[in-house]
């Protein structure tokens, strides 16, 4: 009797970290169903081919891991999602969970991590690299009694012009690239700031660093 493999969907940005992942999940029990190198790709190939399994970079351009993982739980979307993430930051961490995450495996571990992270993952736990463990697990259960704050009110499309504000795009980029009018990102960029307390581009691209939005 030939056993189910379970379905993964790969995202990252950079060609050698896919082609590392693909070795470590080279097993009989996993089936890679595709890569992808950007946020929007990820919900859009993970819309179409319905992975049982997401192992996403959480810093990439465009949309970030993160607020993708939040848009394709919107869609419905049953995945497993594990991040990979360059940042030891506990705070990074518990954000990764919140928006749905299984695990948050540091990428300079995943060699090492990423099959043990998947079998937690699947069992029901949060997995966290040990490193980052104790400090990562304190950071989400603060999060989950006091929340993130002024980010919480971000829409899902302001967090998309949050992060290409600062990735230095311009108003009229952005309207090129999300099928919407200058104006609207002009609007969605003073809301933006309004909400966070921001004074001007500089110190929200400080805070999207700050957060890991960008790197």
């Amino acid at each position: 009797m030939t056993t189910k493999r379970m379905t993964i969907l790969l995202a990252d940005d950079h060609d050698v970290v896919l082609e590392g992942l693909r070795r470590i999940l080279d097993r009989p029990e996993f089936e890679v169903v595709g890569a992808v190198r950007d946020g929007w790709a990820l919900v859009e190939s993970a819309s179409r081919l319905r992975p049982e399994l997401i192992v996403v970079d959480v810093s990439m351009p465009g949309l970030n891991g993160i607020e993708a993982a939040r848009q394709i739980a919107r869609l419905g979307s049953k995945a497993t999602i594990i991040f990979l993430s360059m940042h030891a930051e506990s705070s990074y961490a518990a954000e990764a969970i919140t928006a749905g995450g299984a695990a948050y495996v540091l990428k300079e571990a995943a060699g090492r991590e990423l099959l043990k992270a998947i079998e937690e993952a699947r069992k029901g736990r949060i997995y966290f690299s040990p490193t980052i463990a104790e400090r990562a697990k304190r950071a989400l259960e603060l999060r989950r009694h006091v929340g993130s704050g002024a980010a919480d009110e971000l829409t899902s499309r302001q967090h998309e012009v949050l992060q290409l504000l600062a990735e230095g795009k311009t108003p009229k980029e952005i309207a090129g690239m999300l099928n919407v009018s200058a104006r609207t990102v002009e609007f969605h960029k003073y809301r933006i700031m309004e909400i966070l307390g921001l004074k001007n581009i500089a110190e929200l691209t400080t805070y999207a660093v700050r957060k890991g939005i960008v790197t």
